[in-house]
């Protein structure tokens, strides 16, 4: 017989893959009561996504864990391109960098989910007592619509299957080799089969009543059919096989990122891993037809190795050592729907689904939870409203549309046949495949990201089509009023992007540091004060005029902080950089709220910094590169995931009172 028992949680994440992880990663540093449920019976060890984008490092530097990857990554320094000549011959026809230098401080690499996964799960032993529940599979959820808005309440029920061991382990293809099979396009969802041999043998059943939930669980996400959603896209006829060797080869650039077009095999990708492994996506022409579905005994690593043989030909390549592989067939698809009533979330896989070879999967993925992770927990602390969470679907499903439109045409210029010559019709236009890459450099690096105008992103214009076409902005009595920030103040600072980093001195030592460094995912706001030339009176003046209104007692900033339990940059925080020579104003002649002081801690010498040279690193000149005048300074605020939301004058406090009214709820 099945023993059963009832719990509650704060937030209930289904699915541990990176989505999850970096959900539960945002849940441990906002202390919340968390649990993460996955129904396999343990991590991944080898394979699966590989591929980390500039912006994701940026991410796991604000968690605090980007140097465990940069020690064990790859950077994929340049692409090469290989087309067949006019002879069928495969020849290198191009070089390009494969990140686009000065985008970010990080360059796109390679490093197994497994790693990725592990350094998560660290961080969040770290912070919290989140662990994962493996084994634990949902089957029923149920959402009671009278509760949804209410603050306290958990209105979300789920049935959770504890399964057994054998149960939770995954089915392999026969090879000795890892395959990944089982979570690849090509696979029918066991989830059901699962839970029908779970029934017929009894087992632990829970029910939980959780405020929230995200789903993190897939391509075939049981929450995203639990909830009636769909899929929108299309399916094609490209099946592609993965190889993670160690290759034996004569190919000069298998240690550059590499496209290869064959004259009449097909395409291949080369992406250099660690530890002297390649990743090889393989394209398999002779495996499944048009509109059919594709037997997957017919796949193993022999027969995708023979396929990269007749590809890359006149060159050889075979390998002694396998680490994992799988197959997959391309498809291009997005979620209609990305919550139910703003208490039970999608993200990752379960609402879009593309081709790995540009790279985006698993990044996009973890920036959805990124951007969702903050607002649940600000939410469920109390401290912002609940109209927040309505971004979420404006912001993330716009990108997820704009990944598919991406995808769509890169993949079909990867896997279609090369033209013979400039009559060639049926032919793909090898000049035009890199233009596409070119272009799509930035999309790929995860830094054109540019959300559209709601409460959160004080952007003119409208939120419907600045976003999915979804309407994010409030309306009183049928008109919309929401401040809007003034983007003429700065060039290179833009409402809706994320801030870029330029090196800054700090004030009291002069240590050179970059700026993106002291934007650590904790779940505050942002106060940037650009305060400029603070040596010049009228511009002293300015400053501290701007502080004594935020220190007023009426002020925002104590009306959002829940005093006196928590210091005053406990939900917005402020962080000062000037253009004044460093060595001629000490720390003590700016106003007290731009350096809070802390009985036991003293002065905080961390919060002001100085646009200067250092002594063994050069010039910064942030000034410049943000495009803020050197002189009048501008108020950038940014959200807790470094996302500018508001731009204005020292004099536009009202203005920024009313930006974050409009999120935040007051305290007692």
């Amino acid at each position: 017989m099945s023993t059963q028992k009832e719990n509650t949680c704060d937030l209930l994440i289904i699915g541990a893959g990176p989505a999850g992880l970096m959900s539960a990663t945002w849940a441990s540093r906002c202390g919340i009561k968390t649990r993460i449920i996955d129904k396999r019976g343990s991590k991944i060890f080898n394979g699966q996504a590989d591929g980390l984008q500039c912006r994701s490092l940026e991410i796991f530097e604000s968690f605090g864990f980007v140097d465990r990857v940069l020690k064990e990554c790859n950077p994929l320094e340049e692409i090469s391109f290989w087309n067949p000549d006019e002879n069928g011959r495969i020849r290198r026809t191009d070089r390009l960098p494969d990140t686009i230098p000065g985008l970010s401080r990080y360059q796109e690499s390679v490093l197994q989910q497994g790693r990725i996964e592990r350094f998560f799960l660290d961080s969040i032993k770290q912070h919290s007592d989140i662990r994962v529940e493996r084994g634990v599979l949902p089957e029923e959820l149920e959402i009671d619509e009278s509760q949804v808005e209410d603050p306290e309440a958990y209105p979300v029920k789920l049935r959770l299957r504890h399964l057994i061991e054998e149960e939770a382990t995954p089915a392999q293809q026969g090879s000795n080799v890892p395959d990944g099979l089982f979570r690849s396009s090509l696979a029918k969802d066991d989830t059901d089969d699962i839970l029908k041999r779970s029934k017929d043998q009894g087992g632990e059943i829970e029910i939980l009543h959780a405020k929230y939930v995200i789903g993190c669980d897939g391509a075939h996400s049981w929450t995203r059919r639990s909830l009636g959603f769909s899929m929108e896209g299309e399916q094609t006829d490209y099946i592609w096989g993965v190889l993670d060797i160690i290759p034996i080869t004569d190919f000069p650039d298998v240690r550059d990122r590499t496209a290869i077009h064959s004259a009449d095999s097909g395409s291949m990708m080369i992406i250099p891993r660690e530890n002297k492994m390649v990743r090889l996506y393989i394209q398999l022409t002779d495996i499944g037809q048009a509109g059919q579905q594709v037997d997957r005994s017919k796949l193993s690593p022999e027969i995708i190795l023979k396929a990269a043989q007749k590809i890359i030909q006149p060159y050889k390549i075979t390998y002694e050592y396998c680490d994992w592989w799988t197959g997959y067939q391309i498809g291009q698809r997005v979620g209609n729907r990305f919550s139910a009533h703003e208490r039970v979330f999608l993200a990752g896989d379960a609402i879009h689904s593309h081709s790995p070879k540009a790279g985006q999967g698993m990044n996009v993925s973890m920036q959805d939870a990124y951007n969702l992770g903050w607002k649940i927990g600000a939410v469920i602390n109390g401290h912002a409203k609940r109209s927040i969470l309505k971004t979420y679907q404006s912001e993330r499903r716009r990108i997820a549309q704009e990944l598919i439109a991406f995808d769509h045409k890169f993949s079909r210029l990867f896997s279609g046949r090369p033209a013979r010559d400039a009559a060639d019709e049926a032919g793909i236009s090898m000049d035009e495949f890199k233009s596409v890459f070119e272009k799509g450099a930035l999309f790929a690096a995860g830094l054109s990201v540019d959300y559209g105008a709601s409460i959160l992103v004080a952007k003119p214009g409208d939120s419907a089509e600045q976003g999915d076409g979804s309407d994010v902005v409030p309306k009183v009595n049928g008109h919309t009023e929401r401040v809007v920030g003034k983007q003429d103040l700065v060039t290179r600072i833009k409402l809706g992007m994320r801030l870029p980093s330029h090196q800054v001195l700090n004030h009291s030592s002069g240590y050179p540091t970059e700026f993106s460094t002291l934007l650590i995912s904790n779940g505050r706001f942002r106060i940037v004060l650009f305060a400029g030339n603070v040596l010049q009176e009228k511009q002293k003046t300015r400053v501290d005029t701007f502080c004594k209104s935020l220190s007023a007692d009426s002020s925002f900033l104590g009306r959002f902080t829940p005093s006196p339990k928590e210091k005053l940059d406990s939900i917005i925080e402020i962080i000062t950089i000037h253009t004044a020579d460093r060595k001629k104003i000490e720390l003590l002649d700016f106003p007290d709220l731009l350096h809070p002081f802390d009985k036991k801690l003293g002065w905080d010498y961390d919060k002001i910094f100085a646009d200067n040279e250092s002594y063994h690193h050069g010039h910064g000149k942030a000034y410049e590169n943000y495009g803020v005048d050197s002189e009048r300074g501008c108020v950038v605020v940014l959200r807790p995931d470094q996302y500018v939301g508001w731009i204005g004058e020292l004099e536009d406090v009202e203005d920024m009172d009313r930006y974050f009214s409009e999120i935040l709820i007051p305290q007692d």
